[in-house]
């Protein structure tokens, strides 16, 4: 029973994410009416976001290897808090930088978090929680879009989407908080080491390997899905209503390949890792060529199903060979540089659409794909983190000296 409640609690806290940053994405434009702010201004005050989680990230994997998953609880309500808290008092360009100073210190402390919740379920049942919470998370981000877009439609209080996923987070930390037994091997607190061979355990530059090509990934990812609509908009003639269809089937794909894929057994990560990057580059090209709208969308549903299962993977590889004294550290690693590649990528992709065209910029996003297939192998090797098959039982490669 208790495996059983950490394994609700990783699918509730994916819940909670996916439901902010769904209903985040769709509020976006009423919280700049609401501040009274011009898309510059906007701009600078969503560097905010970033600037709060990466050091909360690193912060947090410390806090999780020190206190364990009370400190999860934490972090997912002070998230629903926190973009409760934005919609109601960002009134002015000032008090709306500081709420998200504040929002990307929860989200970064809840990214790490929930990655380790899942992470843990994962160890413990031997089932791929982790590539399955980040279906949940896809699938709540279009739900909560879905809903967030509605309750504007409805010109219901900008706070209201907010107001909800406040109460979801809330549910999600009681679900954490009802998985801690005292006798729960799974969900005990863990231990400090104190051993000069326990703290050798922990190789930061294995893990700074991984960041990398999850990075990758998540700039390949990110930059479809902010400049997807764009493409369709500017490159192909797609009306504004019909264009926002581009990142909602994005999502939506993402969210439907991470559940399929959840089905497959421990020890086939290489595979995916390969497959994935190749079918993200066949989307991109796909899309850089596309001549007409219906086939702009097959190449973002190409990519989607490309990309949807690199990060989880990359993190389940992670997960299957650190020390859970250290889990909190390793995940949070991990994490940060590869959430440097979530920023950067539209970044890059805007750049690159600058210095070419739309279609150079797509060129450049395939570009990412074909890098992360050629990297993928050489540097998981590198790193220790691949799975390798004995005596028909898969362990961490790194463990099976």
């Amino acid at each position: 029973m208790p495996l059983a409640k950490l394994v609700s609690a990783a699918y509730l806290a994916a819940a909670a994410f996916g439901s902010f940053w769904g209903a985040w994405g769709a509020s976006v434009p009423r919280l700049r009416e609401q501040a009274g702010v011009d898309d510059g201004q906007l701009g600078i005050a969503l560097l905010f976001i970033g600037a709060g989680a990466l050091p909360a990230m690193l912060l947090t994997g410390r806090a999780l290897d020190r206190w364990g998953l009370r400190f999860a609880v934490a972090a997912i309500v002070a998230l629903g808090a926190a973009g409760f808290g934005v919609a109601l008092t960002a009134h002015d360009f000032v008090p709306l930088c500081v709420g998200l100073v504040v929002v990307g210190l929860a989200s970064g402390a809840t990214d790490v978090a929930m990655n380790s919740i899942a992470g843990r379920a994962e160890q413990e049942s031997g089932v791929p929680i982790i590539i399955r919470s980040g279906g949940v998370f896809s699938g709540f981000v279009v739900v909560a879009s879905i809903a967030a877009g509605l309750s504007s439609w409805w010109n219901a209080p900008v706070f209201t989407p907010f107001l909800v996923v406040a109460i979801l987070s809330v549910a999600a930390g009681a679900s954490v908080l009802r998985s801690l037994t005292p006798r729960g091997t799974a969900t005990q607190v863990p231990r400090r080491p104190s051993t000069p061979t326990a703290r050798a355990r922990i190789r930061y530059t294995p893990l700074l390997l991984v960041g990398v090509l999850g990075a990758l990934a998540f700039a390949s990812e990110n930059a479809h899905q902010s400049w997807g609509a764009v493409f369709l908009e500017d490159e192909l003639g797609a009306g504004t209503g019909f264009s926002a269809v581009g990142p909602a089937v994005f999502a939506g794909v993402v969210a439907i390949t991470r559940f399929a894929l959840g089905r497959l057994r421990p020890g086939r990560e290489r595979t995916v890792l390969v497959l994935g990057s190749v079918t993200a580059t066949a989307g991109a090209l796909t899309i850089a060529a596309s001549p007409t709208v219906p086939v702009a969308i097959l190449g973002l549903i190409v990519a989607a199903a490309g990309t949807a299962a690199l990060y989880p993977t990359l993190l389940s590889l992670v997960s299957a060979s650190v020390d859970e004294a250290y889990r909190g550290r390793a995940t949070a690693l991990v994490t940060t540089v590869s959430y440097l590649g979530f920023l950067l990528g539209p970044v890059y992709f805007g750049l690159w659409s600058q210095a070419t065209d739309l279609r150079g910029a797509m060129l450049a996003v395939a570009a990412i794909g074909v890098a992360l297939s050629a990297l993928s192998m050489p540097l998981l090797r590198l790193s220790g983190y691949t799975r390798v098959q004995r005596d028909g039982v898969i362990v961490p490669a790194a463990r099976a000296e």
